[in-house]
């Protein structure tokens, strides 16, 4: 009698758990794209690698890596998109001069706005 009471309660609080924990986690794959525009930098770019990548279950992100030469040294920015059903890709020619906007994360600039500029 006790079992056919706790085993549904268990049931129930578990898939609430798990709803709730799948609601955060897509918000935060839906933030990845949204990033706060703290830097500017202005380089050349030498390399482009761009990769998909699993960011929970079934969410994944597209990261662009742009190594860039800037004045004094070459640093390392990431474009990352969340892969929705409207998500367009954006490409990137080695050789162009760009502006980016975004924030610096431990050594990778961030950014999500840029701004190809004439030579």
């Amino acid at each position: 009698m006790v079992t056919a009471i706790v085993i549904p309660i268990i049931c129930l609080y578990f898939f609430w758990l798990t709803k709730k924990e799948m609601k955060e986690h897509d918000t935060k794959w839906l933030d990845t794209y949204q990033v706060q525009q703290e830097a500017i930098i202005t380089g050349e770019i030498k390399s482009i690698v761009e990769e998909k990548q699993r960011f929970y279950y079934h969410r994944y992100i597209y990261v662009q890596s742009l190594k860039l030469q800037t004045e004094t040294k070459i640093v390392t920015a990431q474009k990352i998109t969340p892969i929705t059903n409207n998500f367009n890709k954006v490409s990137f020619n080695v050789g162009d001069v760009i502006r980016l906007y975004g924030k610096w994360e431990q050594n990778r600039f961030i950014f999500n706005q840029y701004k190809i500029e004439k030579r």
